[in-house]
């Protein structure tokens, strides 16, 4: 939720920002609507003035006559007091209706672009391991003319290897670790078995998340994964279409998360903060759930794209003067994690039509995927500044005893169904085994998946 006052004083400025995220927003009704507003409140606090008034006034009244004129004032002050505060619980639905559905605004340095191709490489990581009959073809749709040379380097490939590459389901399917038939069976489509090994690197990759993360203050969390409907809306997740993704039980109105920053972040809802406590970090394990609406195709099969997942997510609560310095910082976890699986990556600036409600600046991490021939996205980490945390009545007290909200951060440390993806298809042998990332190894009884 923006502030109103800055709304009030910078309405171009969020029109602006709200069409740059192509948000349909009417910001002129919503000025009005909040001009409506005032005037009843300060309608309302005159009255209470009058009352106030009168009533010392009748203290001191000998005379009955006098009296029984002030009275009869105060009952009329009540009629009007009561017909105006019925408005104004109209009027506030009003107001907060239309204030949910404004978007947070694009941070400056954010390249503006209507969605997904309009985002922007930033920088490549890692050999991209060379198979044969496969050729490097970057996806078309990527935005190229905002590479900078500088900064950007294509891959080259330097492992080579004689075998066209297999699809991670193929592979998995054969080494019995994923089940998508029978868990169609039991639960329907976008759903899956983790089996034997790829359950022991699923704990092995939350193993090497947390004790990275730990390191760094962030503090370990196993969260609710059912929010009240109150929670879910303080998030900026469950507006426009982010809600037709979410699953809702009516008989409980809870929401099932669809990643744990939700149910993290709203922990310290209606709480103040001590400054000196700040940043404070979480890092959560949690299984999520999405409809997955939006997509079709190939990506409905397998563990890309299911309803339900495992994922560990980083959550950070800061000081507004540090929230851009945080979220590089969280970037730079996700780049460490990435790069201790040595599998190849590149690094997304995600444009303002991509940003989604809550988010002010993103950053998106792709895997390459040998069998498709191109990345895919593993990571996400975004700076949502302080609107969730004005929804969510997120408090800090600085130094000096005054409150201000704090910003909130979010970041994937793994998704767990994607990271394995990567390992399997970066990591295949001809005969169809996986080898594990070495860094990986020390938490398994196997170097190798035959």
């Amino acid at each position: 939720m923006l502030d109103i006052k800055f709304i009030r004083n910078n309405p171009d400025l969020v029109k602006k920002g709200a069409e740059n995220k192509g948000v349909k927003v009417d910001i002129d009704l919503l000025l009005e609507v909040d001009k409506k507003r005032r005037e009843i409140l300060t309608a309302l606090e005159d009255m209470l003035a009058q009352k106030n008034k009168a009533s010392k006034k009748i203290a001191v009244t000998k005379d009955e006559k006098e009296k029984q004129k002030i009275i009869l004032k105060m009952q009329e002050l009540d009629k009007n007091s009561d017909r105006l505060n019925k408005n104004l619980k109209e009027i506030e639905k009003e107001f907060n209706d239309l204030m949910l559905q404004i978007p947070n605004l694009p941070q400056g340095n954010v390249p503006v672009g209507k969605d997904e191709t309009e985002n922007v490489v930033l920088r490549k990581v890692n050999k991209i391991p060379k198979f044969a009959e496969h050729s490097l073809v970057e996806p078309k749709a990527r935005r190229e003319k905002k590479l900078v040379s500088a900064t950007i380097s294509r891959p080259r490939s330097t492992r080579a290897f004689n075998f066209k590459p297999k699809d991670y389901l193929e592979i998995a399917e054969k080494l019995d670790l994923i089940d998508i038939k029978r868990a169609a069976k039991i639960s329907g489509t976008r759903f899956s078995f983790l089996k034997k090994e790829a359950v022991l690197i699923e704990f092995a990759l939350i193993n090497l998340a947390l004790e990275n993360l730990i390191k760094e203050k962030f503090i370990p969390v196993i969260p609710p994964v059912m929010l009240k409907t109150v929670m879910a809306r303080g998030t900026g997740y469950f507006e426009a279409a982010d809600k037709k993704e979410a699953y809702f039980i009516p008989e409980d109105n809870l929401y099932l998360v669809g990643t744990s920053e939700q149910s993290l972040i709203a922990m310290h809802s209606g709480e103040i903060l001590d400054q000196i406590d700040l940043p404070r970090r979480y890092v959560g394990f949690s299984t999520c759930f999405r409809r997955e609406s939006g997509s079709y195709g190939k990506d409905t099969k397998g563990i890309l794209r299911v309803h339900q997942f495992d994922k560990v997510e980083m959550i950070s609560l800061c000081n507004p003067e540090d929230s851009k310095k945080e979220h590089q910082f969280f970037l730079q976890m996700e780049e460490k994690l990435m790069k201790s699986l040595k599998i190849p990556y590149q690094v997304i600036q995600i444009c303002t039509g991509d940003l989604g409600v809550p988010a002010a600046a993103k950053y998106d991490i792709e895997a390459w995927i040998p069998s498709e021939n191109r990345y895919r996205e593993t990571h996400s980490t975004s700076n949502c500044t302080d609107f969730q945390a004005r929804r969510l009545n997120i408090r800090y007290r600085d130094k000096f005893g005054k409150v201000n909200f704090v910003h909130t951060l979010n970041g994937t440390a793994f998704a767990i169904g994607r990271t394995l993806i990567a390992i399997i298809e970066n990591y295949q042998q001809k005969d169809g085994s996986v080898k594990v990332p070495k860094v990986l190894q020390k938490y398994l009884p196997f170097k190798i998946i035959n």
